[in-house]
């Protein structure tokens, strides 16, 4: 009875935590730039120094990110940008660490900061890109900053630096739980200068909303399933219980 309980009670956990992540998946269906997490279970056996595997438990894994890129809307706002093909944008994560994310809804702060929509500083050659007071600034389609000056004749255009690009290679890559992502080795990537980006556009999530909600219900009857099993373990444990009573 404890095997059958035990291996229905893993299944059950490990369902929701599925859940979890396929929620997290299609809440993500509008941000830019968002990378799907893929999932999967596995039978895992239960080992002993003494004998052999009794009972196999569920275990949920995310062995992925799926990076196929995502499509491309047309936004019109020069400080919207996305990446044509493969890539990311460099930039300075909530606790101060080299990250990488492929959101290009750039702004400035007001302190003067290029920064992501979620605040986080992108990173140029020269390290943080603080643009000053200008009168226009404009990206480049090779990620180069340029302004002029308040004041200045419009075509006295200054080149500041330039968005730093990197190409790394996504089996490096793994997502931190702020959805940023981080080389596994901590390596710090270089710019590369092949990289090129679309004005005015932003790469959507690539997450499947038809999908993920199919995979929702699914989940949702296969968890079902899991609880049934465990109220028929306990009405069995009754049944016995109630034997050894007449016995």
């Amino acid at each position: 009875m404890d095997k059958m309980l035990f291996v229905t009670m893993s299944g059950a956990e490990n369902t929701f935590l599925s859940q979890s992540l396929n929620a997290n998946n299609l809440a993500n269906v509008g941000t830019a730039g968002f990378k799907a997490d893929l999932a999967q279970f596995r039978s895992m056996p239960v080992m002993s120094k003494d004998s052999l595997p009794t009972r196999v438990y569920a275990l949920t894994e995310r062995p992925a990110t799926d990076f196929t890129p995502g499509p491309l809307m047309t936004t019109g706002r020069d400080f919207d940008v996305a990446i044509k093909g493969e890539g990311f944008f460099a930039v300075k994560s909530e606790t101060n660490e080299d990250a990488y994310s492929r959101d290009g809804a750039l702004q400035i702060n007001e302190q003067g900061l290029l920064t992501n929509s979620r605040g986080l500083a992108v990173m140029g050659e020269g390290g943080e890109i603080n643009i000053p007071p200008a009168q226009k600034v404009e990206i480049g389609n090779d990620g180069s900053i340029s302004f002029v000056p308040l004041g200045a004749n419009p075509d006295a255009v200054v080149l500041l630096d330039r968005i730093k690009l990197v190409k790394p290679d996504i089996s490096n890559l793994e997502k931190g739980l702020d959805g940023l992502f981080y080389t596994k080795d901590n390596t710090v990537l270089s710019g590369n200068p092949d990289i090129k980006l679309a004005k005015g556009f932003l790469e959507g999530s690539n997450v499947n909303a038809v999908e993920s909600i199919t995979n929702m219900i699914s989940l949702s009857r296969q968890y079902e399933i899991q609880l049934k099993m465990i109220k028929q373990a306990e009405a069995i444990d009754e049944a016995s219980t109630s034997l050894l009573r007449v016995s």
